[in-house]
């Protein structure tokens, strides 16, 4: 299946940060992380929150409650190619970012995942 995604860079209060956006079942399943995922960067953390309505997809701007902005950084088409409880791998299809990335979630926990490019 074949759906959309974007990365948003959100600067503001607090520690400035990327949320990726995935398109599945009419929403965007979101996801909070660091820096932007890289096909050959180091595993990192991805702070599942949530899911997002789908005008996000090309929403830029100011962040409610005067908590700072946003702005697209990355988008394209993700393919979805495992989506299982705990593990999710997909191929990003973007100008700005390709490959495959798989997130997984830790050990008994709900909203602490990781983010790694795969093959």
């Amino acid at each position: 299946m074949t759906t959309s995604f974007v990365i948003q860079h959100h600067v503001g209060l607090g520690a400035d940060h990327y949320d990726l956006m995935l398109e599945r079942d009419g929403v965007l399943w979101t996801w909070q992380l660091e820096r932007i995922p890289a096909p050959e960067a180091e595993p990192a953390p991805a702070i599942r929150i949530a899911d997002h309505r789908m005008s996000y997809l090309t929403y830029e701007g100011p962040i409610s409650r005067d908590r700072g902005r946003c702005r697209i950084v990355a988008r394209g088409e993700v393919n979805w190619v495992i989506v299982e409880p705990r593990r999710i791998l997909v191929e990003l299809a973007g100008d700005e970012i390709a490959g495959r990335f798989e997130l997984t979630l830790s050990a008994g926990e709900d909203d602490r995942w990781q983010i790694r490019g795969a093959r």
